[in-house]
């Protein structure tokens, strides 16, 4: 399948960007919104992206295909993890949870095309609209496409030129999700430019940054501090940076077969995506008591992390990858045999999973690609004390704990600050309707105007 040239990131790998085409290419952006997609209907916009992301689950779609036929090389992810990635990820685009996530965040589900009362608002005698940005500007970040994508369809349903700068070598995923949106609709593809260059050329993004009315930017924390600090004041900026993410296992969860099904599902978190976004577990608390204990989790968790490899293959990484976690091995290697306080376990001759079991219960960082620790904890509080260094920078906490225990211990680390629990199992699968860092999605992105009745 040959992509024609629709957008910059079409262009062949020798192609010089300028300040100048950044400028035309936005200018073009803002005129083609007002032209096809400004006054388009909210149902319009969510039939399409329904209907594309339906197209992205069938086997033979040929932007899935091209997906997978190229998107080991390009993202370093295996097909199996690739594909397991993009149906996790388009199986949530429906019309249903497009309609649910408007009505969540802006309270009506026509607030995005005119003015419109909700019941508190018409008993107050008032009416507000949504109202978007001409354009939005994304930056990417270059470890998970699923963001690039997210942020993608939340600006076509805002109706929002979009102008997505890509990280050096991660433009395939929205290369190609841009270019189903064409495909499925010529004009509403036009709103939409998909680039990437490397960091650092200032002069490309300062146009870039002269041009937009808001910039959306995923990445670490030292890069949004420069994007923000380059912005002009009347832009708004939307930063999501550094978070980390861990599992608790309540110790009654633990208790005949469900001890099988919830160290499956932990695999899966942990495998999901290669363990690289800010929503996969670093590590796993496991509360004593329970038919498991911490170590036997462990040592569970390690066979099905075996067992899933061969059906859903981490693949290859960089040489300096690689050899992080053979050196982080190592040293629990050493641990492990001077001290029955620690154990480990990995895949043989390769770096592909790592479990690594330790009684010392303070939080500790991973290296990723399929590396996680397991710890032994009296109880949830312990948990949270001992998870403290990483307070205030955590994502998910994935959940396993029985019906009559779950709320109260959503309760405690709610207030305790994780803004967001899910079942274990589901960490790197979050809902349409998910509040990104406690944010709303789409209430984060528009302006508003009130209209106050006689």
């Amino acid at each position: 399948m040959n992509l024609p040239n629709y957008f910059l990131a079409d262009l062949p790998a020798e192609a010089t960007l300028t300040a100048a085409m950044i400028a035309e290419a936005c200018q073009t952006l803002k005129r083609n919104r007002e032209r096809y997609l400004a006054n388009r209907p909210t149902h319009s916009l969510v039939n399409v992206l329904s209907d594309v992301a339906q197209r992205w689950l069938e086997p033979n779609y040929p932007f899935r295909r091209l997906a997978l036929e190229q998107g080991t090389a390009a993202t370093g992810f295996s097909a199996p993890t690739l594909a397991a990635g993009l149906d996790c990820f388009f199986k949530q685009f429906t019309r249903e949870n497009f309609h649910a996530l408007i009505e969540q965040d802006l309270g009506h589900p026509r607030r995005l095309d005119s003015m419109v009362s909700a019941e508190v608002e018409h008993k107050s005698g008032r009416g507000a609209m949504s109202v978007a940005p001409e354009l939005l500007v994304h930056f990417g970040a270059g470890n998970l496409p699923a963001p690039a994508l997210m942020s993608i369809a939340l600006g076509v349903l805002v109706r929002s030129a979009q102008f997505v700068k890509c990280a050096s070598g991660a433009t395939l995923l929205p290369r190609l999700f841009a270019h189903s949106l064409y495909e499925a609709e010529p004009k509403l593809g036009a709103c939409i430019e998909i680039a990437g260059w490397p960091g650092g050329n200032q002069a490309l993004a300062d146009t870039l940054f002269a041009e937009a009315d808001c910039v959306t930017a995923t990445g670490s924390d030292s890069t949004l501090e420069a994007i923000r600090l380059r912005l002009p004041a009347r832009v708004r900026f939307l930063g999501y940076g550094h978070r980390v993410s861990f599992a608790f296992v309540a110790s009654r969860a633990l208790s005949g077969l469900a001890s099988r099904r919830i160290v499956e599902r932990a695999a899966a978190d942990v495998a999901a995506w290669n363990q690289m976004g800010c929503l996969s577990p670093h590590l796993i608390y496991v509360e004593e008591g329970g038919d498991l204990s911490a170590e036997q989790f462990a040592e569970t968790l390690a066979k099905e992390m075996e067992r899933r490899e061969v059906a859903e293959p981490r693949g290859e990484l960089p040489v300096e990858s690689a050899a992080a976690i053979a050196s982080r091995r190592s040293i629990y290697e050493l641990r492990a045999a001077h001290s029955p306080d620690t154990r480990c376990w990995f895949s043989g001759n390769s770096t592909a999973w790592t479990v690594v079991y330790e009684a010392d219960p303070r939080f500790q960082l991973s290296c990723l690609n399929r590396f996680v620790y397991v710890k032994g904890v009296r109880d949830l509080t312990q948990a949270l004390q001992s998870a403290d260094s990483v307070r205030g920078r955590v994502s998910t906490v994935g959940l396993a704990a029985p019906d009559d225990q779950a709320q109260d211990m959503a309760t405690e680390l709610a207030r305790w600050g994780a803004s967001r629990v899910c079942p274990v199992g589901r960490m790197q699968n979050p809902p349409l309707t998910w509040r990104h860092d406690g944010r709303p999605a789409l209430g984060d992105l528009v302006g508003w105007t009130d209209w106050e009745l006689e």
